[in-house]
């Protein structure tokens, strides 16, 4: 229940106060919301499975964060940025699929 409400107060926090996204940040937030969304999901599917760790959960969600943004900073540099964007999107994207799908089956039982 306090993931929920921290979540939940952090969307009205963000609505109404709307902090301005630094020009060097802009292209690394997109990544690595979409990253935390995917390590997220994995914590709502270990729980519904029995096997969440606290810890587990923490270090992948740092750790995706981290790497999907490195990666793109990497793209950054050499040139293929977008190239670079585009995969890391569609490598989260088919797990942020995989995991709605498992969650999907234990609540729906479908």
């Amino acid at each position: 229940m306090i993931p929920l409400v921290g979540l939940l107060a952090g969307i009205i926090v963000g609505v109404f106060v709307r902090p301005d996204v630094p020009l060097w940040m802009q292209p690394y937030l997109p990544i690595a919301v979409i990253a935390a969304l995917d390590a997220v999901l994995g914590g709502i599917r270990a729980v519904l499975d029995g096997i969440f760790s606290d810890k587990v959960f923490v270090i992948s969600f740092l750790s995706n964060v981290v790497v999907a943004a490195f990666i793109v900073f990497l793209g950054d540099k050499l040139g293929v940025g977008g190239q670079l964007s585009t995969g890391v999107v569609v490598v989260l994207g088919i797990r942020i699929f995989s995991n709605v799908a498992s969650i999907r089956r234990h609540l729906f039982h479908a």
